[in-house]
């Protein structure tokens, strides 16, 4: 019986800011881990100083996010195109069939993605959460996309929460935030949610701001938190298993 993951995200380093000690942990576990990118995050920065020019970037972030993919133990990534910024715009019918297809494909237990707001807003984490829902919903019922495979349903979606690790202020007790139903201890993964954000070189101006330069850094990167979407019931949020009450068959 072999648990089965599916994260969604915007951008290459998405799944390495909310994702990577989860993604390790599981991994480690026997898990097999499928990743969706929406985009090659050509918007980006390109390093300080620039490690590439403008037209190389696209291709330079797929590369880094390869290379932070495989640090986490994901075994398939599937990079979408769309375009950075304008994730939006995409045409919904044919994001839908291609997020179908993947679900149905990897048939995961578990779905990973931005909450409705985007964790801060962003216009592409408002609109990759919107269309993983949509897909999500899809994926399960025969009436949609026919040529993409046999229905599957998805047991439970998570989203980020509310209230973020690296967050300014922080809150004074996480785990009793609303909206944290999941808060996962990854300090036997902090070593590799590291190296994964690192993999993402032109993106180390947003990373050292936003989590090395903070005086918090090492809690920031000991705990990942998740809010349930849907899925089985929680009694006592919030969990530290993302796969407790799941059926793995």
């Amino acid at each position: 019986m072999v648990p089965r993951v599916l994260l969604i995200f915007a951008h290459p380093d998405d799944e390495s800011f909310v994702a990577a000690g989860l993604t390790r942990r599981y991994a480690d576990r026997g898990a097999e881990i499928a990743l969706v990118t929406a985009t090659r995050g050509e918007a980006g920065s390109r390093g300080d100083p620039p490690l590439c020019t403008p037209d190389e970037l696209p291709a330079l972030r797929e590369a880094e996010l390869r290379d932070a993919a495989a640090l986490l133990g994901i075994c398939e990534v599937n990079v979408l195109g769309y375009r950075d910024q304008h994730l939006a715009d995409a045409p919904p019918r044919e994001i839908r069939a291609e997020l179908v297809a993947i679900v149905r494909r990897h048939r995961p237990h578990l779905v990973v993605t931005y909450d409705p707001h985007g964790g801060h807003g962003h216009r592409d984490h408002i609109a990759i959460s919107r269309f993983t829902t949509d897909a999500v919903s899809a994926a399960a019922d025969a009436r949609w996309h026919r040529t993409e495979g046999d229905p599957h349903r998805v047991q439970r979606v998570l989203w980020t929460p509310p209230v973020l690790a690296w967050d300014d202020p922080p809150p004074a007790r996480m785990d009793q935030e609303p909206g944290v139903d999941f808060l996962l201890d990854i300090s036997a993964q902090k070593a590799a949610k590291i190296a994964a954000l690192r993999a993402h070189r032109t993106q180390r101006p947003s990373t050292d701001r936003w989590i090395f330069q903070k005086p918090r850094a090492d809690q920031i990167l000991s705990i990942e938190t998740f809010r349930q979407a849907w899925g089985p019931p929680i009694a006592r949020p919030p969990l530290d298993d993302v796969l407790a009450g799941l059926t793995i068959d």
